[in-house]
This record gives structure tokens, sequence and C-alpha cells, in this order.
């Protein structure tokens, strides 16, 4: 089946080896996402607000690839302080609370930059594969 390859832009892509999300068929899958706009984390400090800019950056990875939020069927997310997961929480079911994937949350150590409080992986299934996204 071809691949489709989604970038974020980011330098880190080519150097590490990496992208933002990739597409083969009717299968979709987004890369560890962090909240960062032009270089800057955004939300220092507020996992909340790290939450919805990281969901905003997946759901548009995933339009790229010719899918929509509805179409994830599994989440994962990373969290640097377990006691934020209500507010983590809260800021995934703003996009998932009628679609519900499956969901991890885990404590880890610590993600790139000390500031980035959330990453999170998206896995997406189509109904079928299409030729159509090829852009």
């Amino acid at each position: 089946m071809p691949r489709k390859n989604i970038s974020s832009g980011a330098e880190w892509e080519d150097i590490v080896g990496y992208s933002r999300a990739v597409r083969i068929g009717n299968t979709i899958e987004v890369a560890g996402t962090t909240a960062v706009e032009n270089g800057e984390v955004v939300g220092k400090g507020d996992p909340h607000t790290q939450t919805i800019k990281v969901l905003e950056i997946i759901r548009a990875a995933l339009e790229e690839a010719g899918a929509e939020i509805s179409d994830v069927i599994r989440t994962r997310i990373f969290v640097t302080d377990i006691t934020h997961w209500e507010a983590v929480g809260r800021a995934h079911g703003t996009f998932f609370k009628d679609i519900k994937p499956a969901a991890t949350m885990v404590e880890v150590s610590g993600l790139i930059d000390p500031d980035m409080l959330v990453e999170i992986e998206a896995t997406a299934l189509l109904d079928k594969p299409s030729t159509m996204y090829w852009r």
C-alpha cells in the first residue's frame, strides 16, 4: 500500500528521522505531539492549555492525512505529573467526549523540554483505504 508522511515542518524531523504522522491504507499513526508553536512551548505551566494545543496539532495532522478527529481509535497520553490527570483529562474530553477512543495516561520522568507537561500519540482508522488523500 502507498505511504504518505505528514510533516510538521520541524527541523528535528530530518535530524531524528520521523514524521508528525504516517498514513498507510486506512491507518494513520500520529507521533508523540507536544504543545509547540513556532518553536515555543504553548501554555507553560498549564497542562489543560497544553493538552488542547496538542490535540489541535493532532487534528490538523489527521486532516492533512484525510481523516477526522472522530476517526481516532486510540490515544496515549504522557504527563510529567500524574496529579495533572484531571486537567489533561478534561481537555481530552473536549475533543473525545462522544468518540471515546481507547486511551492510556501514564506519568513519565520528563519530556524533551522541561516546560512540556503533556505529550500525546494517536491512532486513527478509516472505514476503508482511499487513494483520494494524495495531494
